[in-house]
């Protein structure tokens, strides 16, 4: 992934992706592998060729 950033939004402007259930103190309710993404201001077709890229490169 190049264009979105491993964080938890703020508020700013750009594409994040983050894990929600990182920690043990989040509740058993959220599953393990929910991913939280905020679009940002990017290119929508970027975003989404950047998503494929690291979706294949799962697949290796």
């Amino acid at each position: 992934m190049q264009l979105w950033i491993p964080a938890t939004s703020l508020g700013g402007v750009e594409s994040l992706i983050e894990r929600r259930r990182r920690h043990t103190a989040e509740p058993l309710s959220v599953p393990d592998n929910l991913v939280r993404m905020s679009v940002g201001i990017e290119n929508v077709e970027d975003l989404w060729a950047d998503l494929e890229q690291a979706f294949k490169s799962l697949d290796r």
